[in-house]
């Protein structure tokens, strides 16, 4: 308990960890710790870490939430959490032992190494996290102690900005062109293709392309979009959307990296705490922690167990490879510890998990695939050898931002009454209606004008639409 351990205690094991961090190489911001209550916890737990954030209701249910669960002990708080900022920012629990807060501490630092050199990362500006998280604070409050604006004007449009949040490019390294840029290209792509045997071929007609469609690139960017593009929304509407999206930009990183990233931080939690000389009975309560938090849990997959798996084979093949992984991939090109830094700098879970989760690992975890039938699930697919690649697959669908349906804006002049007109990236997945219905009328409410999507829905195409009448389906066809 608390009385177990003083401030100097922690100072002189966090002083032992950072000798360890420096000597295998770990590269990371200054790290700054705070101890709290449970209480605390659960408040930092509800407003996503950030001890700076605009109020909404969601983020009072979401402390109600889990400050019940825990009262009747359902679930129990989390060993750690950490900020990507710079200084990185953690969380430890007062109540918790002194082995728990030396784990928490070794667990931090691979976070912080993480969060540093992923290139997920890279546009985060973690310098100015928690100034950028308590000014955004600040000008949601004063929106609503305005009387021409009140609580209820900017719930509404944060509810609105909160369903479509996710909604955005996924992949920042990807330079988006300009307006400029794009009418450029599509006139290129109108003309005909250099064609070597033309005199032999009939001469493509050229088609005008029409530069006054809008957008002429589909628009992932929904907030954006809306923004930039509604002359009917006030300034403080335009900047509450703003404020949205930058915070889901902020976080999708943690998203696309949760496995990779929970997996490095056990990894390099597990390899510090067993260099430290720990006394006996702290060393196996440590073993006791770390063997709870790197468990599988049945029919679900735990990130912590999954990264650290896979960590630890990565090392293990270049370092000590079987003799079939000899034949198959050839001698090793460098060694473990050179191979899992630059995994952890150029890999987001996707590619991880597509490169580096093996046939024989997905054995050895006994990974499976199941399907509704009925009331039950039912284990459909194993990862035996005829299997497992299907199995993968549909691992990597749910993994990171997998889960988000992609869906861009075609037409923002759809019927020439500046309806919006979108598109559903169909992946085998169905959306789920009741969910569809009430994001359109979220973008219903941002676009004040009719809104379409354009889906598939059991097997047919389907065109879902939200405006003054409410929600509508029309069938447009039936994919054979």
């Amino acid at each position: 308990m608390a009385s177990h351990w003083t401030i100097k205690d922690l100072e002189y094991w966090d002083a032992k960890i950072r000798e360890k961090v420096e000597e295998f190489g770990l590269s990371c911001f200054p790290q700054e710790f705070e101890v709290c209550d449970h209480a605390q916890m659960l408040g930092y737990m509800a407003y996503s870490g950030m001890p700076a954030h605009y109020p909404h209701w969601s983020y009072g249910k979401a402390y109600e939430k889990l400050q019940t669960l825990y009262e009747h002990g359902v679930s129990g708080l989390p060993y750690e959490m950490v900020i990507n900022s710079n200084p990185a920012l953690a969380y430890l629990v007062r109540e918790n032992s002194l082995c728990l807060q030396i784990l928490t501490i070794a667990h931090v630092y691979g976070h912080n190494d993480f969060f540093k050199n992923n290139f997920t990362f890279r546009d985060t500006q973690p310098e100015l996290t928690l100034s950028n998280f308590k000014l955004r604070a600040d000008r949601v409050r004063e929106y609503i102690e305005d009387p021409s604006i009140g609580l209820d004007k900017v719930e509404a449009v944060l509810d609105a900005a909160h369903a479509l949040s996710l909604q955005c490019r996924r992949n920042q390294a990807i330079r988006k062109l300009s307006p400029e840029e794009q009418k450029e290209q599509v006139l290129a792509a109108a003309h005909p293709a250099p064609d070597p045997y033309g005199e032999l071929h009939k001469r493509p007609e050229y088609v005008e392309p029409d530069l006054n469609h809008f957008p002429l690139f589909p628009e992932e960017d929904i907030l954006l979009f809306i923004r930039d593009n509604n002359p009917y929304l006030a300034n403080w509407e335009r900047d509450l959307l703003t404020i949205v999206h930058e915070q889901a930009r902020y976080f999708i990183p943690q998203i696309e990296t949760k496995i990779m990233n929970e997996g490095w931080a056990s990894y390099w939690h597990h390899k510090i705490m067993n260099s430290l000389g720990l006394p006996q009975d702290l060393y196996l309560e440590f073993l006791v922690h770390h063997n709870q938090v790197v468990r599988p849990h049945p029919g679900d997959i735990n990130p912590y167990y999954l990264g650290f798996k896979i960590w630890h084979d990565i090392y293990r093949r270049c370092e000590t490879p079987s003799p079939e992984e000899r034949e198959r991939y050839g001698e090793p090109q460098m060694g473990g510890h050179e191979k899992i830094f630059q995994v952890r700098e150029v890999d987001r879970d996707t590619s991880f998990l597509r490169r580096f989760l093996t046939e024989a690992l997905m054995r050895e975890m006994d990974m499976f695939e199941y399907q509704p039938k009925g009331e039950d699930l039912v284990i459909s697919k194993v990862s035996d050898e005829e299997h497992w690649r299907e199995v993968k697959e549909t691992l990597l669908k749910s993994v990171g931002m997998g889960g988000i349906p992609v869906i861009r804006i075609e037409d923002a002049d759809y019927g020439h009454n500046r309806q919006l007109y979108l598109k559903h990236q169909h992946d085998g997945r169905d959306l789920q209606a009741e969910y569809a219905e009430r994001t359109l009328a979220h973008l219903y409410q941002l676009w004040e004008r009719d809104v379409w999507l354009e889906t598939q829905l059991n097997d047919r195409k389907v065109r879902l639409g939200y405006g003054e009448d409410g929600f509508v389906q029309k069938t447009l066809g039936r994919f054979r």
